[in-house]
């Protein structure tokens, strides 16, 4: 047992009924006093790999947006003009974020667009009054054919509420670099290529492989000619707001009739009743026990993204938990997986243009399996054009409806009870494109699986999450005669575990919760015969004195572990943080080196 869990357990001694039973997950940390000499603003982390253009200098440099997101609640998203630097050689782009903000304040979701399609979907950490700053880079690369664009316009949603309590402001700078990388390396082992003509990579697969679970199609390495955004107008951002599964959306698109390959690119960030979507249990356990609470209706919820009313792909997003999530004391200053940088999903759906190319608009639907209030969704097309033909050919070869199963199985008694989900889905497309390039066969194979274990104890004073997801995909490209030309087959897997438990407090209407989570994002990828492995994870502990949705006091420790081993190279890390101040952080860049 974590030293920490042994002391609690000591102090307090196990709840009965009169111990609060509603487990609130979101949660604000202004009124924990803070040490007399924290006077210095903070810098929070997100744990990642560095980019492999982090040592150059960039060729150019273009700050595009600066602003304070005060009291923006039903705001438009704020806007500035985008031009694609004038005089300036790039092959390769990064996207700089850097914010500031100081007070009290939830996190805040918020999200980058260029022209309708989305860049970046991120998160505010919560501040603290003594004031806390942040910076990151993504690649943004694959997004290059917007990016040589001129007379454009970027926006950034952050919708935030400013009052007599929530005092932050978040003070937000958006910088674009602009790198040209010609072959060679990086750092002196990571292998930066240049953008290669999108036919000729068809024909030949021997180029780095860089592993990345946001980017697993290679999007960066080979961007499209062309995007076509799936979003909203953009007058309360360029996201659909879903509040229901019968919320689906549905945009008509014409796509070329030279589009010889297609991937769609899916955001998509959960809030509201549904931000721990993960963690809810049915509304029969709600209702029987009189809990006033919306966030029920079961933990299954899965993205669904239509083509003309047929299934082309899904998506059970990574759990990122936002930093005043399950114990904002665990977030600072490393916050969770993916908080700044949300991952994105990839679809391929060349398979499909057979359907597409036929000169007449098609609609792309996007929606929520058992979802409720509510999801920010939307998407990018990415598609790559013969730019030696007018026309191409494409058929469809095989289409397998989606085969879906989900068993699930709810035992309670009152207040305790354990509830079960298991989902299995499995995909199968294939289709043949004749362009300048030859006669390419695409198959595309998705297998998808998902377990979510709740349990309530002690009188529902305690709850136990145990989830897993397991996504492999497989794209293999040969040619008429059956010669494979290309294979990527990625295996991911995210699981995740979360224990609350609630005690007496010592005051009128507070309560103590002893927490702990763990979660890892686990990836494995093969292409052709080069093969790469990532691992991340995170072990957290901590309590708090909560009262309605404040933290009063406690305590958090956050370990991570991330490390990754492909084509580019290694790279390792090792954090550790505790009370607010990191104690341990060790990395290195050498493969087949020992634990850090």
């Amino acid at each position: 047992m974590h030293p920490l869990l042994l002391i609690l357990s000591l102090i307090l001694p196990l709840a009965a009924a009169s111990a609060p039973p509603l487990h609130e997950s979101h949660l604000t940390k202004h009124h924990i006093p803070r040490k007399s000499n924290a006077s210095s603003t903070a810098e929070y982390v997100e744990v990642t790999r560095p980019l492999p253009y982090d040592s150059l200098t960039p060729t150019c440099t273009l700050p595009v947006l600066s602003h304070t997101f005060g009291n923006t609640v039903d705001l438009p998203p704020t806007t500035a003009n985008y031009s694609t630097p004038f005089n300036c050689t790039w092959t390769n782009a990064v996207l700089h974020f850097s914010a500031a903000s100081n007070g009290s304040q939830y996190d805040r979701i918020a999200a980058v667009w260029l022209s309708g399609a989305e860049l970046l979907r991120t998160s505010t950490p919560e501040p603290t009054p003594e004031g806390i700053f942040w910076s990151f880079r993504k690649d943004v690369t694959k997004y290059s054919s917007i990016l040589r664009q001129s007379n454009l316009t970027l926006a950034v949603m952050l919708e935030n509420v400013v009052n007599d309590v929530y005092t932050g402001v978040y003070r937000v700078n958006v910088t674009l670099l602009y790198y040209n990388v010609s072959n060679g390396t990086t750092n002196g082992t990571a292998a930066v290529n240049r953008r290669k003509s999108t036919i000729r990579k068809l024909k030949h697969n021997h180029h780095a492989v860089s592993l990345d679970w946001k980017n697993s199609s290679e999007l960066n390495d080979n961007p499209a000619d062309l995007i076509i955004p799936i979003s909203a107008i953009g007058d309360e951002g360029f996201w659909f707001k879903i509040k229901s599964e019968s919320d689906a959306v549905l945009q008509g698109i014409q796509i070329p009739l030279n589009t010889y390959k297609a991937v769609v690119e899916v955001y998509v960030s959960f809030h509201g009743n549904d931000e721990f979507w993960y963690t809810n249990p049915p509304d029969a356990y709600l209702e029987m026990n009189g809990l006033p609470t919306q966030r029920g209706h079961g933990a299954y919820r899965e993205v669904l993204v239509k083509l003309d009313d047929n299934a082309v792909g899904s998506v059970i997003p990574f759990p990122v938990i936002f930093t005043g999530g399950i114990n904002p004391l665990f977030w600072e200053p490393i916050v969770s997986i993916g908080a700044f940088d949300l991952p994105s999903y990839e679809i391929d759906i060349t398979p499909f243009l057979g359907m597409l190319l036929d000169g007449k608009t098609h609609y792309f639907g996007l929606g929520v399996t058992d979802a409720i209030s509510f999801w920010l969704v939307d998407a990018n097309l990415h598609l790559w054009l013969d730019d030696k033909a007018d026309k191409v050919q494409a058929g469809a070869i095989k289409y397998s409806d989606p085969s879906s199963c989900i068993e699930r199985e709810s035992k309670f008694y009152q207040l305790n009870g354990k509830f079960e989900i298991e989902s299995k889905r499995e995909s199968e497309f294939s289709g043949w494109v004749n362009s300048s390039a030859g006669n390419f066969t695409t198959f595309v194979k998705r297998k998808l699986k998902f377990e979510n274990t709740i349990e309530f104890k002690l009188n529902g004073t305690e709850k136990k999450i145990e989830q897993e997801v397991k996504l492999t995909t497989e794209v293999k490209v040969s040619t008429i005669t059956g010669i494979e030309i290309s294979k990527v087959t990625v295996e991911s897997k995210y699981p995740l575990e979360i224990t609350t438990t609630n005690l007496p407090g010592s005051g009128d209407g507070n309560y103590t919760v002893i927490t702990k989570l763990e979660q890892s994002l686990k990836e494995e990828k093969t292409v052709g015969r080069v093969k790469s492995k990532l691992t991340n994870t995170q072990k957290c502990y901590g309590w708090m004195s909560v009262q309605d949705h404040e933290v009063l006091s406690g305590s958090g420790s956050t370990d991570q572990s991330y490390s990754v081993n492909d084509s580019l190279g290694c790279y390792a890390r090792k954090v550790s943080a505790e009370g607010g101040n990191i104690t341990i952080d060790t990395e290195n860049f050498l493969c087949g080196s020992a634990a850090i």
